[in-house]
């Protein structure tokens, strides 16, 4: 099914033999307008929202929030302006219809530090994990996370009322680190952009975008509970946030057995509450998405990059804006971009877009033919699963270790790592579930072991990490997801991770480093 619905969606943006709702026109100038827009509401949200970044986990972010116009140059060393601008960068190189693999090597390579699904997506890349299996959850504890949701701006942005493309691109991007809900949410975001070129009514943007992701996912079920929410308390967003925060507060795999909540669906629904509740006011969306906390800087990012899609770069309030035209020729670090020039080019792949999917340019006119949403088939990543336990590394707690192991402990003298590099030396994790993360270190000095569930060979792991460009260390990543069975039959099982010696030609040495485990069972 996958295959299929993957080729079907190239064909359709190649020549569009999707269903329409007619054509319109919009002038050269407002669609350039409404694209430095969306830029530029995220370049504002983004800096607004970031002194509150997960400063507020599974609660309201209630002190005051203040702006200067100085803040705005923050934007420029974002990661959810520069990681999207390196997508662009590949196509500028490779073309609009470059394979993933193409934007796969050149977001691996590219020199700036990653986080959750997208450096998992890096780490799979370099073990020869292609997508779209790079963001399957066999490979990806992380396919749920908000990564893609954060970085897909660009793609609504160049697909003016053209949903059915923008799913097309997402689909191939989206799965170079995520999947199921990961996937949607950016799906959903670019929706949101690619219906507010057109439409001004908050709650049928939301609405729309809506059908462009599967009514059976996660995501959507969550998404229409905060327009049930909304239309129960329209006044007050704060009950609709306990109600979101009880039923969906507590799902996230990534952040389990914590209050951090990088989930794309939970985040996802705070942009959407940023959007009612804010009623079109640009300042107001913000401060309501800050609020509901968690990502706080990457949602009203997204907020207010819709707003200014749907109003225009020059309909954003001058208090805001008032900071980018100092910056507009500046470069986005990790980028060749600036605020100008990253806004010329995405009105370029617009054309292009538009013109491959039957519109057209003439003069200064636009003709678009538009499309009707239309969801992708459904993907679940972690169906009915939730974490129950987590045990740190130590000789109870299901541990049974062999060979030489080192104990390194903190600060305080308590053991938080083991570390082994002799061929040989194992370690052995027996549990009651349905599955089971073990989470230790990547860094230069990783080596490679073999690993077992119930007595079976599964697959072979390697945790060396380096990149040239991050300087002696590499950017080496602690709490790194080193492996993970999921979907075994409820009961007793065991892991075993045997150490074989073996390294790449570049690492520094062998050694496998075991800080935990969190293990899952089946609702």
């Amino acid at each position: 099914m996958k295959k299929t619905f993957a080729i079907v969606l190239v064909v359709t943006v190649a020549i569009c033999s999707c269903s329409l709702t007619g054509s319109t026109k919009i002038s050269l100038a407002e669609l350039k307008d409404k694209i430095a827009g969306g830029w530029a509401g995220k370049m504002i949200g983004v800096s607004y929202g970031a002194p509150t970044e997960f400063r507020a986990q599974n609660k309201i972010y209630e002190k005051e929030l203040s702006w200067s116009t100085e803040q705005i140059n923050n934007s420029l060393q974002q990661d959810d302006l520069y990681v999207q601008m390196s997508f662009m960068m590949t196509m500028d190189e490779y073309g609009i219809n470059a394979p993933a693999e193409k934007f796969s090597e050149s977001f691996a390579k590219a020199g700036y530090p990653l986080w959750h699904a997208n450096v998992q997506g890096r780490k799979n890349f370099f073990d020869g994990i292609m997508p779209p299996a790079s963001g399957n959850p066999k490979y990806n504890m992380h396919a749920d996370d908000i990564d893609f949701q954060i970085e897909a701006d660009y793609i609504g942005f160049m697909c003016p009322g053209m949903p059915q493309t923008s799913n097309a691109i997402c689909d191939k991007i989206g799965h170079i680190m995520n999947y199921g809900d990961g996937v949607y949410g950016g799906m959903f975001v670019c929706a949101l952009y690619t219906t507010a070129f057109f439409e001004k009514d908050i709650e049928k943007v939301v609405a729309t975008a809506l059908k462009s992701i599967p009514e059976q996912s996660q995501y959507a079920q969550c998404i229409r509970d905060v327009i049930a929410g909304h239309k129960n308390n329209p006044d007050d967003w704060q009950a609709t946030w306990q109600g979101i925060q009880d039923k969906w507060g507590n799902v996230d795999i990534c952040g389990a057995m914590s209050d951090f909540n990088i989930d794309a669906k939970l985040n996802g629904a705070y942009i959407v509450m940023g959007l009612l509740y804010g009623g079109g006011d640009f300042a107001k969306t913000m401060e309501v998405t800050i609020r509901c906390g968690q990502d706080s800087d990457c949602n009203p990012s997204n907020a207010a990059a819709v707003l200014g899609i749907r109003d225009g770069y020059n309909s954003i309030p001058e208090k805001w804006r008032h900071g980018i035209p100092a910056i507009a020729d500046s470069v986005f670090i990790f980028t060749k971009y600036s605020f100008n020039s990253v806004v010329e080019s995405t009105l370029a792949y617009a054309q292009k877009l538009i013109v491959q999917n039957g519109g057209r340019i003439q003069g200064d006119a636009v003709y678009i033919n538009l499309q009707s949403p239309a969801a992708p088939p459904l993907e679940e990543s972690f169906p009915g699963l939730r974490a129950v336990s987590r045990a740190t590394v130590g000789e109870g707690n299901g541990w049974f270790w062999k060979g030489y192991w080192q104990e390194a402990k903190d600060g305080n003298g308590k053991l938080y790592q083991k570390v082994a590099q002799a061929k040989d030396s194992e370690v052995t994790f027996a549990f009651i579930g349905a599955g089971a993360l073990l989470m230790g270190r990547w860094d230069r000095s990783g080596g490679k072991a073999n690993v077992y569930v119930d007595g079976r060979l599964d697959r072979s792991i390697d945790t060396y990490y380096w990149l040239e460009s991050f300087g002696e260390d590499g950017g080496w990543v602690d709490d790194a997801n080193l492996y993970h069975v999921l979907g075994l039959p409820a009961g007793q099982h065991t892991i075993r991770l045997v150490l074989t010696g073996a390294k790449r030609a570049e690492s520094l040495g062998s050694k496998i480093c075991i800080k935990r485990a969190i293990v899952f069972e089946a609702k």
